[in-house]
Formats: C-alpha cells, sequence, structure tokens
C-alpha cells in the first residue's frame, strides 16, 4: 500500500513488505480502513503537512491535531475508525490523543517492533496503539505484543502515585489533572525536573544519521519545518551528543529514584489545550513536548487519556506512567480511571 512517511519524496513509494507491528493486527482481525496523514517523516507535534495538507482537529475545529500521528487522533475523533497504530519518538502518539480528546499509549521501549517502520531518532522510537477507549488500546496490545495479558482493574486506593508537574500546566489542565489525582488516595506530589533540552543533541543525532544521505541529494524537497531541524541536527557536535548521552543516563536514574516506592506517576500531558493552528512547529514544540519526551529519554510506558474539558470546552488529558514493563498496570488504572 503506498506509504509516503509525510514526504514528497515518496510521494509513489509502496513497501515490498508489510511492517510486522502491522501485519500482527491484521493476524488478530483488524482490517485496514485507510492510511492517516502525519507530520512530515514524523518529526513534529503539528501535522501542518505542505505536502499533504494540515491534519484537521474533529475535537477543536481550527486547532492543530498534534503530532507526529495526528491524522491517527482526527481519524478516531471523527468516527472514521476503532483503532490506529501510532509511532512515538517524543510524544508522538500521546500529544494528538490529547489535542484530539482520544487515547493514545505509548509502551516500553522494545516491545512492539519496529520491524518495517521509517526510523526518527531510533533509540526514541516506538509505536503504540491509539483507540478511542484505553480497553481497545489494550486489546491491540494483545496482538500487538505477544504474551502481553491485559491486567484486572487495580484497587485505586492501593496505588501507590506520584503525582507532578501540574504547577507548570495552564489553570484549568491542572485542575482536570488534580481532579484525576483527587481519585487516587494515595497520590502525592513529588519533585521531579522535566528534561528536554540537554539530552536533545543525542537525538539531532540520530535524526541526523538517518537523513544524512537522503538529504544530501533531496534537500529541496524536504518542507521547510523538517529542513530546519536537519539543519540544525547535522551541526551538532561529537562532544554535544556525548554529553547528551550522559545527561539521558543521569535523567533515566533520576526518574528510577523518583519512581521507587511508587506505582505510577500522574501528569498532564500536555500543559495546554490543542493551540491555534497555523502558529507552527517551531514556535510550540518546546512547551508541547515537556511532559511527554521524558518518558521516550527513559523508556518508560505512557498513557495518555481525556480527563475532562478546559476553555472553550476544549479537550484536558491526563498522562500515566510506569515502571519499565509496567505496561499492563499502566493500561488498567488508565481504564479504571476513565471509567
Amino acid at each position: 500500500m503506498r506509504t509516503t512517511y509525510g514526504s514528497a519524496i515518496h510521494a509513489d513509494h509502496v513497501p515490498g513488505a508489510t511492517a510486522v507491528a502491522v501485519r500482527r493486527l491484521e493476524h488478530a482481525g483488524y482490517v485496514t480502513v485507510g492510511k492517516a496523514n502525519l507530520h512530515e517523516f514524523a518529526w513534529g507535534i503539528t501535522s501542518e503537512n505542505d505536502h499533504y495538507g494540515w491534519v484537521p482537529n474533529p475535537a477543536a475545529p481550527g486547532r492543530i491535531a498534534g503530532g507526529s500521528s495526528g491524522g491517527n487522533a482526527a481519524a478516531l475523533a471523527a468516527g472514521l475508525a476503532d483503532a490506529a497504530l501510532g509511532t512515538d519518538s517524543g510524544g508522538s502518539v500521546r500529544i494528538p490523543a490529547a489535542c484530539c480528546g482520544v487515547v493514545g499509549f505509548k509502551p516500553t521501549y522494545g516491545l512492539i517492533p519496529l520491524d518495517g517502520c521509517w526510523p526518527l531518532a531510533p533509540s526514541f522510537d516506538h509505536a503504540g496503539p491509539m483507540a478511542r477507549d484505553v480497553a481497545t488500546c489494550e486489546a491491540m496490545m494483545e496482538a500487538l505484543a505477544p504474551g502481553f495479558v491485559p491486567a484486572a482493574a487495580p484497587d485505586l486506593r492501593e496505588l501507590r502515585v506520584g503525582l507532578a508537574w501540574t504547577a507548570d500546566a495552564d489553570p484549568l489542565v491542572r485542575e482536570r489533572v488534580e481532579a484525576v489525582a483527587a481519585r487516587l488516595p494515595g497520590a502525592r506530589p513529588v519533585e521531579l525536573e522535566w528534561q528536554t533540552g540537554e539530552q536533545y543533541p543525542e537525538f539531532q543525532r540520530e535524526c541526523a544519521d538517518v537523513h544524512r544521505e537522503l538529504f544530501a541529494t533531496q534537500r529541496d524537497r524536504y518542507g521547510e519545518n523538517v529542513a530546519t531541524k536537519l539543519g540544525l541536527a547535522m551541526a551538532v557536535t561529537d562532544a554535544q551528543v556525548e554529553h547528551a548521552a550522559r545527561a539521558r543516563a543521569a535523567y533515566r536514574e533520576r526518574v528510577a529514584e523518583v519512581m521507587d516506592g511508587l506505582d505510577l506517576l500522574l501528569t498532564p500531558t500536555i500543559a495546554r489545550v490543542a493551540p491555534p493552528q497555523g502558529i507552527g512547529d517551531l514556535t510550540i514544540r518546546e512547551w508541547i513536548l515537556r511532559f511527554t519526551y521524558p518518558f521516550n529519554a527513559t523508556g518508560l510506558p505512557a498513557l495518555a487519556f481525556p480527563c475532562g474539558a478546559a476553555e472553550d470546552g476544549l479537550p484536558v488529558s491526563a498522562q500515566l506512567v510506569g515502571h519499565l514493563g509496567a505496561d499492563a498496570l499502566v493500561l488498567a488504572a488508565g481504564r479504571a480511571l476513565a471509567q
């Protein structure tokens, strides 16, 4: 099936094989009803694609659908599909889920194979299910990750949950996420810095390595947004990458320290409601990625699910994060909270 990666370079590309994750879903009885648009090469958070059109947001007309898997979230919000398969390297499943008021799950790193998927930054890349409810994501995980077994709904009174980053969110977003925390008697505030900039050169280097040869010969066929990011990525030095790798390792240790003694971490998925279209990915990406990117850097499972509305009735999303391998608990807790 024609698969463009959101790129004009691959406008007529037809892969010679089906990705492993897609094949597993097909074997489980899922049927492909369409291909969704996305941010070019999955590197962006607006899905404003100048080659194939800007993805609309059915839940919030005039606002971004989020990205990079924005077409998936829009299709779910519009009722065009019951389930979708996205990719997430810095929040690309969870951000569009938040913007469009649906559910997105980034599993533990490596749990779902990426064979047959065009990479962005391989050590940050994940594939994950998206749907209108958590239970559908759980059912997809059974197909996507052999051996995954959904967990029984936990007793919310017994969960030890850390609450982070609500003070860094807009007031109504904070209010909605803290209302989720109020349903968890074992929730308590924890101090955890969100860290993106110091680690980012490692992400940039991986992106640059993926595109180095193609960018050298096809620069004029890249959209300006991704071309700008690639130009910056190509200029990153080895010393910057080495420093970023050390910062990432230290951050993993810091997150593990904060989560020691906790079952889950609860945060906003994004700090504000979906912003208006047309502002541009480069302007808004820093704050939109703030709460999602840390769990690509650490590989922890993270679930985004709607938890009410903020100004103008726009959707708010909460994020539940678990320990490595605790995917079933994250989903079961999310299902219980959503209900």
